[in-house]
């Protein structure tokens, strides 16, 4: 699966929320001022489509796009990239990053012991 940009995923942000839509409808979504160009839009998507993430439903000259790819599955790529460039593949290490950055809550902790000692069974 192809790394995306950050206006590719700006707009997989959206359609994972729309689950579908037209180029207006993601462009509305986009909520910049002055709004996007619609063909800039329509570019990327098509972009989109050639990685392999979004697929259509054409009705006439108009497409109506979905994404193929879930957030779930682009989430999970995304943080073995980050393990793998950043924490030397160790979740542990990641973890631990995270500890060190911020303050974890109570509530937090726990729910990370539990899964760990689920894990042990």
């Amino acid at each position: 699966m192809e790394e995306l940009t950050k206006t590719e995923e700006k707009i997989m942000q959206i359609l994972w929320k729309l689950k579908k839509g037209f180029v207006k409808d993601i462009i509305e979504q986009l909520q910049e001022e002055p709004s996007p160009p619609y063909n800039t839009i329509s570019s990327v998507v098509r972009l989109l489509r050639q990685k392999g993430y979004v697929d259509y439903t054409a009705y006439g000259k108009t497409y109506e796009y979905f994404p193929v790819v879930s957030k779930a599955e682009y989430a999970r790529l995304s943080l073995k990239k980050v393990l793998r460039n950043y924490f030397d593949n160790s979740i542990g290490e990641l973890l631990s990053f995270m500890v060190q950055e911020k303050e974890l809550p109570e509530e937090e902790r726990q729910q990370i012991q539990e899964f760990l000692d689920k894990q042990k069974d």
